[in-house]
């Protein structure tokens, strides 16, 4: 007989990223909202920080008849909040806290936090406080929701996402020890900084210490309560198994539950309706290009991309440049057009007039014929507040990329958040993406990677890599190392084959541009099979896993208690 778990009838989670879109962590719990939704309506509780004081906020909507009975004491304790719903698929209950008012006490808060967990807070500085005092003004929330509306017999967890919240779920283990305790670190602080220091991560990750690495790169504070978060809450968990094994040799602590990141693909239109997106996107991609580059490109243009945040070794955006300026050099082509777009978020400036005047002439028909002559700096959409000192653009000159007629590789830059109002490409990320042929994340720091996910969802093949989650996960499901004929090319990446690494994706991209039409379309529908396995109905068994130990500890407790 198969052992039923054992569910809470409260489930509260905190994060930076609850109503405030800035990270792949705003993905992670929106999609996964419904799910709970349907196993515990309403009982979902979501707290996240209000960053938008008087203006509104764009994924909340705010209703003053939710929970109108506990808004009016938490008023009486000092509590500025905003109750409503998240608007995404499930709606469920969102409450945001307004944490400035807790600056006044912030000695006071770190003393205690010293006193009774050893975190280290004397080393603070640029997002720490701000984050602490949210994570603070987050359990006071909590608190005073248990304290007015719950009992002791009502089961609760309190789940903290990332170094931003564990200051409140530290908390709420001293003041509420009834509750469930669980703590996820999407990546740690200190492995994400070896890496972004050009540091070898890998090789030495076995002789790495967290602690010392930390005094080294100035992360003491961040490293400090994440280290403690992990070590003192009933369930710390991670998102894939390369990062469990980053938290094993640097926060000392072995992960109890990986929480793979599962997805929603309702928003993935279908039939009809997609091929017309894709049409749709792939034209508009094809005006842009024409208009930076004065070149043409018709439906057999292989249409690649990279996107993310703009972490420009960790996310391989890199050895995607140093991959395309080997394919522009590569006789196999035949004759190919490529082109390539950066998608990824820079110091952004405004979107370039010039760009903008050619894109309206080209749609209002003023422009009878495409353009044959490019635009100055043909590589680039909007312009920077830091064009001299980017690394792409730094990039792509150093290797005399410079998008001209005679290239079949184009390379484009696109420095903006793809929200559907940027002045230029003016759609959303979800339906540029439908647009391509292939997706390429070369990455070499990745726990998990929403970006492949999501690329084969939309029936896009992609390439990645083994120092990824996704990629090790989607080994796992291959039962070997992905090809493209299984929607996803899994390269093996080391801290030293950066080389090795751009000459596979430059013959990947070759290889595919070479196929048939009917072995395109097989990678693309393998694309989509494997997606489907990411669901978040497949993955979310892994979080009443963790739901289960941290009820069982905080049980144990109560019985300790009650002695």
């Amino acid at each position: 007989m198969v052992k039923r778990l054992t569910l809470p009838e409260y489930i509260f989670e905190s994060s930076w990223e609850v109503c405030n879109k800035v990270g792949g962590i705003y993905t992670v719990l929106s999609t996964r909202a419904k799910t709970l939704q349907e196993t515990n309506k309403d009982k979902v509780i979501f707290i996240g920080p209000d960053c938008w004081g008087d203006k509104p906020c764009p994924y909340f909507k705010e209703d003053k008849s939710l929970l109108d009975d506990w808004r009016s004491k938490a008023a009486e304790e000092g509590l500025v909040i905003k109750v409503g719903r998240w608007t995404v698929p499930g709606e469920p209950i969102a409450v945001l806290v307004d944490f400035k008012p807790y600056f006044v006490k912030k000695n006071e808060i770190y003393t205690e936090l010293w006193n009774q967990f050893k975190v280290d807070s004397l080393h603070a500085y640029g997002d720490y406080d701000e984050a602490s005092m949210f994570s603070y003004a987050a359990a006071l929330v909590v608190e005073s929701y248990y304290n007015y509306c719950l009992d002791d017999e009502t089961t609760c967890v309190y789940h903290a996402n990332e170094w931003m919240t564990g200051l409140g779920a530290l908390y709420i283990k001293q003041k509420l020890p009834q509750i469930g305790t669980i703590f996820t670190t999407h990546a740690t602080s200190i492995g994400r900084s070896i890496a972004g220091n050009n540091k070898p991560l890998y090789d030495y990750l076995f002789a790495y210490n967290g602690d010392q690495m930390a005094d080294e790169l100035n992360m003491q504070s961040k490293h400090s309560i994440e280290k403690q978060t992990a070590l003192n809450v009933d369930c710390f968990t991670t998102v894939s198994d390369i990062t469990a094994r980053e938290c094993k040799e640097l926060l000392d602590k072995e992960v109890d539950v990986i929480l793979p990141n599962g997805f929603e693909d309702d928003f993935v239109p279908t039939g009809a309706a997609f091929t017309r997106k894709r049409n749709a996107a792939r034209k508009h991609i094809f005006e842009i290009a024409n208009a930076l580059t004065g070149d043409t490109f018709d439906n057999d243009t292989l249409v690649v991309s990279t996107s993310g945040r703009y972490e420009f070794r960790n996310k391989g955006v890199d050895v995607f440049i140093e991959s395309m300026n080997r394919l522009l050099r590569d006789s196999r082509l035949e004759g190919k057009k490529i082109l390539a777009f950066i998608e990824v978020p820079g110091w952004v400036g405004e979107p370039r007039q010039d760009l903008a005047e050619r894109l309206k002439n080209l749609k209002s028909k003023k422009k009878a014929e495409p353009y044959d002559s490019p635009l100055t700096l043909p590589l680039i959409t909007h312009w920077l507040h830091n064009m001299s000192h980017d690394n792409v653009l730094s990039m792509l000159k150093y290797h005399d990329m410079w998008n001209r007629k005679e290239d079949r590789v184009k390379i484009i830059f696109l420095p903006c958040y793809l929200t559907g109002d940027d002045g230029i490409v003016n759609l959303k990320y979800y339906d540029v993406i439908l647009g391509n042929d292939l997706c390429i994340y070369p990455s070499y720091y990745e726990p998990w990677g929403y970006t492949p996910l999501e690329a084969v969802a939309f029936k896009v093949p992609c390439i990645t890599t083994d120092l990824a989650g996704f990629g090790l996960w989607a080994n796992s499901v291959f039962g070997h190392n992905g090809e493209l004929k299984d929607g996803v090319k899994v390269i093996h990446r080391t801290d030293y084959n950066y080389s090795e690494v751009a000459d596979f994706i430059k013959d990947t991209v070759i290889e595919y541009a070479q196929m048939s039409d009917a072995d395109r379309k097989k990678c693309r529908a393998a694309a989509e099979k494997l997606s489907k396995k990411a669901l978040w109905k497949e993955f979310i068994k892994y979080y009443y896993k963790a739901y289960e130990i941290a009820l069982s500890k905080a049980e144990a407790r109560k019985k300790i208690l009650a002695r």
